[in-house]
């Protein structure tokens, strides 16, 4: 008994490797973060009161508050169940895990503070334009693909090209 349990367990290793080298998954490949996924990687502020700490603990002082829920941060580090943040600004603390939310916001960003961002009805700048956006607009990030957004907020819904938010890296795809 022990045996066919023994031949059972080197066979699934033995597919889980097989499947490892097709795929080119390596172990290098993983997060050894506390929450197991990947840093740096985008997520929002679940509340309209964050404290942002000057380090990992409640013992840390309180550095400022986030007082906008939905704005993006990335998460820079990850520390038991702390996660430090950087935002659009580039500023970076600790905000407690619980305090954030997976839902994919982005800001509007621009090249100059008058500038605005076309929306588009579709992934196609030859396509109508929908509505034309403020630096600092925040907006729900619904899909990207092919350097397109497709963006959702209070009084708009489009595309808008991926290089004009922050809160999503160039060329990723979110689905």
């Amino acid at each position: 008994m022990a045996l066919g349990r023994f031949c059972s367990v080197a066979v699934l290793a033995g597919c889980w490797l097989g499947a490892s080298v097709s795929t080119g998954f390596s172990a290098k490949d993983t997060a050894t973060t506390s929450s197991g996924l990947p840093v740096p990687r985008y997520v929002s502020l679940k509340s309209d009161h964050v404290n942002v700490r000057a380090g990992p603990t409640k013992d840390n002082d309180v550095a400022w508050v986030y007082t906008r829920s939905g704005l993006p941060v990335e998460i820079t580090a990850e520390f038991e169940n702390w996660r430090r943040v950087r935002d659009s600004e580039g500023a970076e603390g600790w905000v407690y895990h619980s305090l954030l939310s997976g839902r994919r916001t982005a800001v509007v960003t621009m090249k100059t503070k008058d500038d605005l961002a076309p929306l588009y009805d579709r992934a196609d700048p030859d396509s109508a334009v929908a509505a034309r956006l403020q630096a600092g607009v925040v907006a729900q990030v619904k899909k990207c693909t092919s350097g397109w957004c497709r963006v959702i907020g209070s009084g708009f819904d489009g595309w808008i090209e991926q290089q004009r938010l922050w809160g999503v890296y160039a060329d990723e795809k979110v689905e």
